[in-house]
C-alpha cells in the first residue's frame, strides 16, 4: 500500500462528509494531512501522545551555507520571504537536526514589547495570593512563583546547548522594538528588577520558564546566558530595518520554489508515488502564481484533497485553494 493509499476517504459517502441537509448523521473523519496532525491524548485518552513530527524541509545549498555561517557567528538569522516559502519552518528544521529541544516562538505584533519577551511579574497575583494566606494563617508563595520567562528569556537561560528562538514576524512590531532588541542579542543578558532587589540572602530565585511547570535558577536577578540562542527573525518586508539592527545579522532570502522544488516538496510531504497525480496541479500552481501570491502550502492542500479522492474539478474548489494571497476579498 503506498502513502497516497492511507488518505483515500473511509466514509461511504465519498468526500462530502457535510451536506448542508440539517439532519445529523454519524461519520468517518478521513485522515488530516500530516501538516495539521497535532500532539495530545492517545485513543485511550489515558496519557499525552508524542509530539508530531516535524515537516520534511528543503532548502538550498547557497541558504543552508548562510544558515551555517550563522551559527558558528552565533549572530540572529534574519530571514525575508513571501508567504508560504517556509521562514518560520526553518526554525524547527534547525532545531529538529540538531536536537536543540521544542523552538522558542515569539509572535510579533503591534503591541509586543521587549519587556513581555523577557518576562512578566504577576504583582496582582501576588498581592491576593499574600492577603489570602494571610487570612489562612499560611505562609505565601515566593516572588518567584509569580514570575515567568517569556520566550526570548527562557532561550537566554544559562545552559550548555543553545535553545533555537523563533522571533515571528519583527517587522510587524512597533518600530523602536528592533533597536530595543540590540542590547539584549549583543550583551546576552538582561535584568529582572523585581529580584536584583531582594535582600541579602536571597540571591538564588527558582522562576518559571515560558514552556509547562519547568522552572529555572536566576542569581541575583540575572539572566546570562552561556550559549547565545539560535534566533530566527523572519519578516515580511514590510518596512525596513534600521542599520544598526542588520549590522547585527545574517541576511537569507528564501526564493520562490521551482519547479522542480515544488515537485520534490510533494515528494517529501506525501510520497513519491504521488506525484503523477497531482502533475496538473503543480501545472496549475505554476501558471497561477505570481510573486507572492500563491504559497507552497497551497499547493500541498490541492494534492493532498486530490490523493484522498476530493473532485478539485468541482465549481470553485480550486479556486478556493489556491486563491490568491493579496489584494481585497
Amino acid at each position: 500500500m503506498t502513502a497516497a493509499d492511507h488518505l483515500m476517504p473511509q466514509n461511504p459517502d465519498g468526500w462530502r462528509l457535510f451536506r448542508g441537509e440539517g439532519p445529523p448523521r454519524q461519520v468517518t473523519m478521513p485522515p488530516a494531512p500530516p501538516w495539521r496532525r497535532f500532539g495530545g491524548q492517545d485513543t485511550a485518552g489515558s496519557e499525552a501522545a508524542a509530539p508530531r513530527a516535524p515537516r520534511p524541509y528543503l532548502i538550498g545549498p547557497t541558504q543552508r551555507d548562510i544558515v551555517n555561517a550563522a551559527l558558528h557567528l552565533r549572530r540572529p538569522l534574519l530571514v525575508t520571504g513571501h508567504p508560504g516559502t517556509g521562514k518560520s519552518s526553518l526554525a524547527h528544521a534547525v532545531a529538529h537536526e540538531l536536537s536543540l529541544g521544542p523552538v522558542l516562538r515569539w509572535p510579533v505584533n503591534s503591541r509586543s514589547t521587549l519587556a513581555e519577551a523577557l518576562y512578566q511579574y504577576d504583582a496582582v497575583g501576588r498581592l491576593r495570593e499574600t492577603n489570602l494566606r494571610q487570612h489562612a494563617d499560611d505562609d505565601a508563595p515566593g516572588i518567584g512563583y509569580f514570575i515567568r520567562l517569556g520566550p526570548l528569556g527562557t532561550a537566554l537561560v544559562a545552559d550548555g546547548r543553545p535553545r533555537v528562538l523563533l522571533v515571528d514576524e519583527l517587522d510587524k512590531g512597533d518600530v523602536d522594538l528592533p533597536n530595543d532588541l540590540l542590547t539584549v542579542f549583543e550583551e546576552g543578558e538582561f535584568e529582572i528588577s523585581e529580584l536584583s532587589r531582594l535582600p541579602p540572602g536571597e540571591d538564588d530565585v527558582e522562576v518559571h520558564s515560558s514552556r509547562g511547570g519547568d522552572t529555572v535558577t536566576v542569581h541575583r536577578g540575572v539572566v546570562r546566558c552561556q550559549e547565545f540562542p539560535v534566533v530566527v527573525i523572519t519578516s515580511n518586508g514590510e518596512r525596513e530595518f534600521p542599520p544598526a539592527f542588520l549590522r547585527r545579522c545574517l541576511r537569507l532570502d528564501l526564493p520562490d520554489p521551482d519547479e522542480e522544488r515544488l515537485r520534490a516538496i510533494v515528494a517529501a510531504h506525501l510520497g513519491a508515488d504521488a506525484l503523477p497525480r497531482v502533475d496538473d496541479l503543480v501545472r496549475a500552481f505554476l501558471a497561477r502564481r505570481a510573486p507572492g501570491e500563491l504559497a507552497t502550502d497551497q499547493l500541498l492542500n490541492a494534492a493532498f484533497l486530490r490523493l484522498g479522492g476530493v473532485d478539485l474539478d468541482a465549481e470553485g474548489l480550486l479556486e478556493a485553494v489556491l486563491h490568491r494571497l493579496g489584494g481585497a476579498l
